[in-house]
């Protein structure tokens, strides 16, 4: 067990980081086509070929599903990625055509400090090109691919994963970049939202604060002062992330896994959801282990789901390292770590 979603058969991750851009990619790989889905909650997502992960459309299954910074411009890592599926002879088969199918999304990152004065084209088709080269079963978290911008209201964001295997036996592992308006932590303490599904002080093991502070009807957001008009960089949010079961499912049965799984991100961030975050989850069933009984056994693989997604989101937090720019949002080692 790696405590990484590629502990899921039949996946590998692939990451490219740029600092100076301060910005990457994130892709996952499917060693065959796989059964996927997708639940879109934020109010300003950023996304491709989402469309076709509908349980009633055509292509059934997808090759690799990409997650990238650069907001809008970040769509072009999923061309990077399609592009070296390619040229290994992957994708969708029509006639003697090959078309990778890479869904995707992205996260805005680009008034982070970093030099974003690309010229003509952005650089995230080749980030995407060169995340898939570098598709393993180990990668690292923090400030690393699309998590490598990332930024919470208070803390620097980043790249997380965790993997749990569920109790009708089926493996389940998520991977995030969190990029939220809210934040991972408890107030503006160390503790974790996700503190009650930690395993092995996976993220510093602090548990939750006692007693918990009051509830804030105006908790810290990214670029929101408490009581006066919104900042531009209230828009600069969304938390990404895909989590995947070896689970043989159906893409409604993803469907349904991917809307539970949004709740890992309701309990590991607050607020989330907001009219300023894109907050998208794609759900993966690599098909390696039949459900023995449908409905239980989809109900508990999507509560494996929702615990990994939490526990990734605190992850990716708490292994961040601040950008190297000047005035970079200092990480969560940087504030609490002594």
């Amino acid at each position: 067990m790696r405590n990484l979603i590629t502990d899921v058969a039949g996946l590998k991750v692939g990451n490219a980081t740029d600092l100076a851009l301060a910005s990457g990619v994130t892709t996952v790989v499917f060693d065959r086509p796989t059964t996927a889905s997708v639940d879109v909650r934020g109010g300003g997502p950023g996304t491709r070929e989402t469309d076709l992960l509908a349980p009633d459309t055509t292509v059934d299954a997808v090759h690799a599903l990409t997650l990238s910074g650069g907001s809008a411009f970040g769509i072009d890592a999923c061309a990077g990625v399609m592009a070296a599926l390619a040229e290994q002879g992957i994708g969708f088969a029509i006639g003697d055509a090959r078309i990778p199918i890479v869904p995707g999304c992205v996260l805005f990152d680009l008034i982070n400090g970093g030099d974003k004065n690309w010229g003509r084209f952005a650089p995230y088709r080749d980030l995407g090109y060169r995340a898939a080269g570098n598709a393993g079963l180990d990668f690292p978290l923090g400030t690393v691919g699309a998590g490598t911008g990332a930024t919470t209201a208070i803390l620097k964001g980043g790249l997380g994963s965790a993997s749990v295997r569920a109790a009708s036996g089926h493996m389940v592992g998520a991977i995030v970049a969190v990029n939220a308006v809210g934040s991972v932590n408890v107030g503006d303490g160390p503790h974790f939202w996700a503190a009650p599904f930690e395993r092995d002080g996976e993220f510093g093991g602090l548990g939750l604060p006692s007693p918990l502070p009051a509830p804030r009807l105006a908790p810290p957001m990214k670029g929101i002062p408490a009581v006066e008009e919104p900042a531009a960089a209230t828009l600069a949010n969304t938390t990404i992330a895909i989590v995947a079961t070896d689970a043989v499912l159906t893409k409604a049965q993803c469907k349904r896994l991917a809307v539970m799984a949004q709740d890992g991100l309701a309990r590991a961030i607050w607020p989330v959801h907001t009219p300023l975050d894109g907050d998208t989850v794609f759900a993966a069933a690599t098909g390696f282990k039949p459900l023995a009984e449908p409905v239980r056994d989809l109900a508990w693989i999507g509560v494996a789901a929702v615990e990994a997604l939490a526990r990734a989101c605190a992850r990716g937090v708490y292994e961040a390292s601040a950008l190297p720019q000047p005035g970079a949002i200092p990480s969560w080692r940087d504030s609490w770590e002594r």
